[in-house]
């Protein structure tokens, strides 16, 4: 499954629960050395919804890696989109846990934290220079202390603007919006010309959003959050005045990720931070919004935002050096490569982004958005910490509506969503 943004699961809470009934402690893993032992025996390898699409490819790379390494099996295993989490909990608490795992990072802070995941800084500390810093950087927690996965896929995507509608909002397309001070002001002329019939922005802001726009989330060491200093607050009052002024709904205020982009096909949201998928989808379900769509970069005031999958190894796995071998092989430039070109997702490895494919183009909408892509990816950063649980998420929402909403200091608001957060990280 791609352009996953942070799963929307309790994993934290549930598997937290399970392993302590299971006696499961957290912390530490038993990857305190290099791994070392034959590339030999049987591995199970689990993904994420990939087998429907993509079974000739996981077939083909399970092959190429038995014929390198004779002696050894994978066995593969995918999982449908729904119920991940529940899978992953349960196998973690009765100690079946695959030998390597499709995660990304906020589910492998939880299994790493339970002691669940090899550290790679302690086993595998040389294949850092295989992947870019920022997919390497997106696995390594430091409140954990460690590097817990191999970066697999990375996915971003730049802006979708309605340009007729914001013609009709008296909105000028030249040049549109490329920070958030310049979305903000256009959203305001909007709401000023078509009020609440159709607005610039079709959601809150979510915890990606305040790293975009400049706001430091975490503290270095990563136990504490951060995100309520004067620049966060700056960031929800743009939203609180963009409401007051007619530019945000009140539907708006609950919306999820698919209400803004329902709003969007419908005609009713000028811009939409979308993915690779999103030209695709467009095309096929509102061809008359799509025929209206430039692609421009990602509105950002700092970095562009990126999601990351990786795999990551079983600490606990009885024949961990296959498992290594195999994540690694699964990882590497080549077999990055060849699935990027498959699938509408960038590689992790360092140097692959170079490749022909991701450089040049042929004119075509798909490659423009393929180019444009690439070059936010090249530059990325996975804002959203891996520590910031789900629940955290729903209560961050939460504060937002209710300060843009004016029911609430938008200070002590986000103050209640730090305390919220930080509630939710490790003790030590």
């Amino acid at each position: 499954m791609f352009f996953r943004k942070p799963h929307r699961y309790a994993l934290p809470v549930v598997l937290a629960l399970a392993l302590g009934a299971c006696g499961i402690g957290g912390g530490a893993d038993d990857s305190e050395a290099t791994v070392s032992g034959e590339v030999t025996g049987e591995i199970t390898f689990q993904t994420w919804n990939l087998k429907g699409n993509y079974a000739d490819y996981f077939n083909g790379l399970i092959t190429a890696f038995r014929n390198a390494n004779p002696g050894t099996t994978v066995k593969w295993i995918d999982q449908p989109p729904e119920g991940y989490q529940d899978k992953l909990s349960a196998d973690a608490a009765a100690g079946s846990l695959p030998d390597v795992v499709d995660i990304g990072p906020e589910a492998a802070f939880t299994l790493a934290n339970a002691g669940m995941l090899l550290d790679l800084s302690k086993t595998d500390p040389e294949a850092k220079a295989s992947y870019l810093p920022k997919a390497w950087d997106a696995n390594t927690f430091p409140s954990l202390g460690g590097t817990y996965a191999y970066p697999w896929y990375l996915n971003t995507g730049p802006s979708f603007f309605n340009t007729a509608l914001l013609q009709k909002c008296g909105v000028s397309k030249d040049p549109l919006p490329a920070t958030f001070d310049a979305l903000f002001a256009a959203g305001q002329k909007m709401a000023a010309t078509c009020k609440s019939d159709a607005t610039m922005v079709g959601r809150l802001p979510a915890i990606e959003t305040f790293g975009a726009y400049g706001v430091p989330l975490m503290d270095q060491a990563g136990t504490r959050f951060t995100f309520n200093d004067a620049k966060a607050v700056e960031l929800v009052n743009h939203y609180r005045n963009l409401y007051q002024a007619g530019g945000l709904t009140e539907e708006t205020l609950n919306e999820l990720q698919t209400g803004e982009l329902d709003a969007f096909k419908a005609g009713r949201v000028g811009w939409l931070p979308g993915s690779s998928y999103t030209l695709k989808d467009l095309k096929s379900t509102a061809p008359k919004v799509a025929e209206t769509v430039v692609i421009s970069p990602q509105v950002t005031n700092d970095k562009p935002n990126m999601y990351i999958e990786s795999l990551a190894v079983n600490a606990k796995s009885k024949n961990v050096a296959t498992a290594v071998a195999f994540a690694k092989f699964a990882t590497n430039k080549e077999n990055q490569l060849a699935f990027s070109k498959q699938a509408a997702i960038f590689p992790s490895a360092a140097g692959a982004l170079d490749d022909p494919y991701f450089t040049t183009g042929d004119g075509t909408d798909e490659a423009k958005l393929r180019l444009e892509s690439a070059k936010a990816v090249s530059d990325a950063i996975v804002y959203w910490p891996a520590a910031f649980s789900s629940k955290s998420v729903d209560y961050l929402r939460e504060q937002i509506a209710l300060a843009v909403l004016g029911k609430k200091d938008v200070q002590a608001a986000l103050d209640e969503a730090v305390k919220y957060a930080d509630a939710s990280l490790p003790k030590k």
